[in-house]
């Protein structure tokens, strides 16, 4: 790459989201996306799998150059975002559950969090959604087991999606939460389709704005200050195929966005990442 790049990535399309609201606040900014399809879902992973599989990922983008790593994905970033800072000097931005603003904004004082499994059993997520609260109310936890892989699957409307929403959504409703905090990036492109069923009151909080946010912060003596279209580029390390056919569902514009950036004759840059 030209320039230094941003490095994203997540076990799937889910840090899409993130990247798009990078590439919106940061435009002239490289960016440099994998999506680890296949490895996932990180969710049915040991820790230690985690922790190896995100240090392959970000040793492979220190390499290509990457001035600073976002860990656009909650569950990598419970597992393994102590152990990168650690050991990478350049900045390492993980995903946060937006707890403390879902409080803050809640008139009942009872939020809910929709998360993966993994990521609500992780010690560590636990520990800081309470740090978050600061005694500000309560929490209750919602495990959606079927959702990311659901949305892999591009299906992010109709009954079928609409059903495990609806079945996910109930038991929070049930005991007068009225701020959803989403706390996994694959759940953004849903979030229209929650917020169309979702009752009167109810409102959502999602993290990409406020990762997008931090990650500024951190780079703001580099940013590129020019109006030059910064260049974005995807990588996966599962089936090129259907990375492409999720990309024009999901972030249709990156081929123009990538074409206008360098000039390429091929519109979309779409890699296999090498093995790590």
């Amino acid at each position: 790459m030209n320039k230094q790049a941003i490095g994203i990535f997540d076990s799937g399309v889910g840090g899409l989201a993130v990247a798009q609201a990078v590439h919106q606040l940061l435009p002239s900014e490289d960016l440099l996306y994998i999506a680890d399809s296949g490895f996932m879902p990180y969710g049915s992973k040991t820790q230690d799998e985690i922790r190896g599989r995100c240090h392959a990922i970000v040793d492979y983008m220190a390499a290509q150059g990457a001035k600073a790593v976002v860990v656009a994905c909650n569950t990598a970033t419970m597992a393994a975002i102590g152990s990168l800072r650690a050991q990478y000097s350049l900045p390492i931005i993980g995903v946060e559950p937006g707890v403390k603003p879902a409080l803050q904004q809640s008139k009942s004082g009872i939020i809910g969090v929709l998360a993966t499994p993994s990521t609500i059993a992780s010690q560590s997520f636990q520990r800081l959604c309470r740090q978050q609260a600061e005694d500000l109310g309560r929490i209750v936890f919602q495990p959606c087991p079927e959702l990311a892989a659901t949305i892999e699957a591009l299906h992010l409307d109709g009954e079928h999606t609409e059903a495990l929403l609806r079945r996910y959504c109930e038991p929070l409703l049930s005991q007068g939460v009225d701020v959803l905090v989403l706390g996994c990036t694959h759940y953004a492109f849903i979030a229209p389709l929650l917020r169309r069923i979702l009752p009167q009151g109810v409102s959502l909080i999602t993290t990409e704005q406020a990762v997008a946010l931090q990650l500024q912060r951190r780079l703001a003596p580099s940013c590129p200050t020019g109006k030059e279209q910064g260049r974005v580029r995807l990588l996966t390390s599962g089936d090129s195929q259907r990375f492409s056919a999720q990309l024009q569902v999901l972030w249709p514009s990156v081929s123009t966005l990538s074409l206008s950036a360098v000039g390429e004759a091929l519109a979309l840059q779409t890699d296999r990442l090498p093995a790590c």
